[in-house]
């Protein structure tokens, strides 16, 4: 995982594209990332690495309450994530997400 906490989240590059944001979880993919396909939650404090086609946490930590709002939206939105994780492969720019509502 390519973040690191402190008091808050903090990205340790400017040019980690924000994909989703909503009720206070922000969703970030990175460029040519690593199998499996997932992507990044984070809440506060807590950042997560989430399997895309599962819905399995990989990495990190995220409060169960959070967890099962980010797997409400990546059930909406399978076909926008694995478009995005195979742009990610060439870098091409990233679909915005719309968040859960």
């Amino acid at each position: 995982c390519r973040i690191w906490l402190t008091n808050r989240v903090n990205l340790r590059s400017s040019d980690v594209p924000r994909v989703s944001y909503f009720l206070g979880i922000s969703i970030y993919m990175y460029w040519r990332d690593h199998a499996p396909a997932h992507f990044h939650a984070i809440y506060n404090d807590y950042a997560g690495e989430v399997v895309i086609e599962t819905g399995e946490l990989l990495a990190g930590k995220l409060p169960p309450r959070v967890l099962r709002l980010v797997n409400e939206w990546r059930e909406e939105h399978l076909p926008e994530l694995n478009e995005n994780w195979l742009r990610a492969q060439t870098e091409k720019e990233f679909l915005n997400i719309k968040g859960l509502e």
